[in-house]
Parts: C-alpha cells; structure tokens; sequence
C-alpha cells in the first residue's frame, strides 16, 4: 500500500515530535503493508513554516535512518496545504510541493468554519492543473451544510481524501457518518492514514 498523507517527519509541525516517534511510526506502516509514505506536514503561514526544500532534507534525513535501521519504508515529499493567499504562486514557483512532484496538491481547509469562495478557489488551482485533495472532509465541522458544494468540487475536478481512522471512530461520532457517505457515494479518490503519532 501507499500512504498518501501523514505527519512522519519530526519536529516540523504537530506531527511525530521526536525520531523515535518517527521511526515506531515507520515501524508500524511496515507491519501495515505500507510500503511508500508521503510525507506531508502543515504548511500554514504564521504556524507552520515549512516549504519544500525544508521538507525534501527532513525527509531525506528520516529516509537514511530508516535505511540504516533496514525498515523497509520509502518516503516521499508532500505537504497539507491550508488555503491561503499565495498558494498557487507557491505551487508554481516550487516552494509548496506537490505529491512526489505530481500535479496532486493536499489540500486542508479550516476544521471549525467553510472558507469564503473555498469552491472558486478549489476550481482556480484545478484550472492551473493542479488536482487538488481535499483532506478529510468527513471530520469538518461545517460538512453537514455543505456536503453538495463537496460533490460540485468533485465533478470540477477535486478529488476527497477520507481519514482510515474515521471510518472507525477515531474523531467521533459523526465522521464515520460522513466518511461512510463519502464511500458510499462513490465520493472518495483516497483514504489514508494522516498519521500524527
């Protein structure tokens, strides 16, 4: 398997906090069945500071501790992209990296609130060429109002990364709803791990 979003890397966002963390992580996607992982911290201006090339040398130092430990897990760059000014700009000049240097972009909106024109902005980057992820729409908060604009995106080009975890229970009550109904409907391009710890 391929784990296409996940927090490996460690000490760069909220993700694994220490190498140790980050290597028992490995540890357990190997003994999953995972056998490529994308690494792919926060990249949230004012919180999270991460850029390509910064995330390309964390993973490739985490790439050579794995490959010194013999756990057989090959790590790939990527990032979880909020939606801020500057985004496609950052795309294109290579300081926001895509999947593995694919035209795939993770794509994390607000938990708590929908964003203005969130649907215009999806659509923008997909007319640049990008396909955007939308990660985990089944744990936001403002699904239940808006799951429609969640299919229009889909039928512009997006695509829907659903949470594993969700699906059984991890966030609550409501995101297996919401992740079942993803499933379901035929609705959902991805499911990952978005391993923290």
């Amino acid at each position: 398997m391929i784990d296409l979003h996940s927090h490996i890397l460690p000490g760069i966002d909220d993700g694994a906090r220490s190498l140790d963390i980050s290597l028992e992580m490995a540890r357990l996607a190997v003994a999953d069945g995972i056998h490529t992982m994308a690494c792919t911290p926060h990249i949230y201006p004012g919180l999270y500071m991460n850029d390509a090339p910064g995330i390309a040398r964390a993973r490739d130092a985490l790439q050579a501790e794995l490959d010194a430990r013999g756990i057989a897990l090959r790590l790939v760059s990527g990032a979880d992209v909020h939606l801020v000014p500057g985004l496609l700009t950052g795309l294109r000049e290579g300081r926001i990296p895509t999947l593995n240097g694919s035209h795939y972009v993770l794509l994390e909106p607000p938990h708590d609130i929908a964003p203005p024109r969130f649907e215009e902005s999806v659509f923008q980057l997909v007319v640049a060429g990008y396909t955007p992820v939308i990660t985990h729409p089944e744990r936001l908060i403002w699904i239940e109002t808006h799951y429609p604009v969640f299919v229009q995106m889909i039928q512009q080009g997006a695509w829907m990364q659903v949470t594993a975890g969700a699906l059984t229970g991890l966030f609550g009550p409501d995101a297996p709803y919401w992740g079942e109904k993803f499933l379901g409907e035929g609705h959902t391009h991805i499911l990952a791990t978005d391993a923290h710890s």
